[in-house]
């Protein structure tokens, strides 16, 4: 007979496992590290501009970033910062090479679907630097316990109270206070004070908000990781929502975010779980837009209608259930999102069931199915294997029509993305001023 013991003992051998792959991954040094960019790319598919007239502003103006020649003296290389700088920095034509930045707090977008292996992860980390890339300051949050998008942008050991985890605690350590503070008299409160809630609660209560922030091997993404301790969130929620009844648990995340300022990311893109509970009802609360990959199958298909019925159902529950204690947090229901859009993931044009499959999901949720599908390509495939994404592969690894190919249809579904994004911050933006 076996039990718990034996689950925790093959848990142990496997992360122990994990350990020793990552550092083989991300060795030498056991820490992984962005690629150096060329001129190629980046007058080709950053900057927009020929490559000769890039050479051209770079020789006329020693005193910006000029990178690293190769030996041969044939092209030259460029970190990520440099790049910023020649963003910051130079002009063509009088053309500014800074991102597009409507005013107010960054955008928040969740990359979410109850289905395994449709691309969750995937989509949010190519999304994530291929913002990066474009300029924009990043912050991703690894909502789920699996890690892997924590995995794959370098970090290997996390603390626990440093995930959603630990902003759930310090949440509720907060509203307890706020509760408490709310009642006349603190005898006349039913609910706990956060000196009466357990003492790891107390502990990671009493973490600043950006204690949460770790950086990542890119200079403009951070993230607030996972780990795989982390998957017993979900019952730990539970227990701290019994022991504090008026708790708005779905609301956490949403007021962590508000306690950034609004200067500090651009946009925050949420991984989410395979599954709705506390964590991806935090996710879904805190974002403005919903992101839903979609493989190119009948079960994908299926599985996405369950997961838009059952999320709507929980979202639904809340909104009656928790209505006036929703309104003394100072949350709004029902719940907006300002878009919704569901993408298709692992995508072969020339196979005629993904085709019908795409038309199927088109016919049935027209304009909010994504243009561009993420097609599936060897560089792709690599990217899950060897958890990099397109964009950190450097495309002398194999043909360069191989990886170009690739990049540019995460391109199209960035560019796709970012036209959603900028539409959205900037009808907040418009509200916002409303209501001022």
């Amino acid at each position: 007979m076996r039990n718990h013991n034996d689950l925790l003992n093959m848990n142990e051998r496997s992360l122990e496992q994990q350990a020793a792959v990552r550092r083989a991954t991300f060795s030498p040094g056991e820490i992984k590290a962005l690629r150096p960019f060329s001129i190629w790319e980046i007058s080709q598919f950053m900057f927009d501009v020929p490559a000769d007239t890039l050479r051209k502003k770079l020789a006329d103006d020693p005193t910006l970033p000029q990178g690293i020649t190769e030996e041969d003296g044939r092209q030259r290389w460029f970190s990520l910062e440099e790049i910023n700088e020649l963003r910051r920095r130079a002009k063509f034509r009088g053309r500014k090479l800074l991102p597009e930045r409507p005013r107010g707090r960054a955008m928040r977008v969740a990359v979410s679907n109850f289905k395994g292996g449709v691309g969750k992860t995937v989509v949010a980390q190519h999304l994530a630097h291929a913002a990066a890339l474009d300029g924009y300051r990043v912050l991703c949050v690894d909502f789920d316990p699996q890690a892997t998008l924590t995995h794959s942008m370098g970090l290997t050991e996390v603390k626990e109270s440093h995930t959603v985890w630990g902003i759930m605690c310090r949440d509720l350590c907060r509203e307890s206070n706020r509760i408490m503070d709310s009642y006349d008299d603190p005898d006349d409160c039913p609910y706990p004070a956060a000196d009466e809630l357990p003492e790891d609660v107390q502990s990671i209560g009493a973490q600043r908000f950006q204690e949460f922030i770790q950086p990542t091997c890119w200079p403009t993404i951070d993230i607030i990781p996972s780990c795989a301790n982390a998957a017993f969130v979900e019952f730990a929620s539970a227990q701290y929502r019994a022991l504090h009844k008026a708790w708005s648990f779905f609301g956490c995340v949403a007021r962590y975010l508000d306690e950034l300022p609004d200067d500090q990311y651009d946009i925050i893109i949420f991984d989410c779980p395979p599954a709705i509970g506390y964590q991806s009802l935090n996710a879904a609360f805190a974002a403005d837009i919903l992101y839903i990959p979609s493989g190119p199958g009948y079960w994908e298909y299926d599985s996405t209608t369950s997961y838009l019925g059952q999320l709507g159902d929980a979202m639904a529950d809340i909104s009656e259930g928790f209505a006036s204690l929703a309104a003394d947090a100072g949350i709004t229901l029902p719940k907006q999102f300002s878009d919704i859009r569901l993408l298709m993931t692992r995508f072969e044009s020339n196979n005629p069931l993904h085709s019908a499959m795409i038309d199927a999901f088109k016919n049935v949720f027209g304009a909010d199915v994504c243009a561009h599908p993420i097609e599936m390509t060897r560089a792709v495939e690599q990217s899950g294997r060897f958890q990099m994404s397109v964009y950190e592969q450097d495309y002398r690894q194999m043909t360069r029509e191989t990886w170009k190919r690739a990049r540019q249809s995460f391109d199209r579904a960035y560019d796709e993305f970012l036209h959603t994004v900028l539409d959205a911050w900037k009808e907040n933006g418009k509200r916002k001023e409303k209501a001022e």
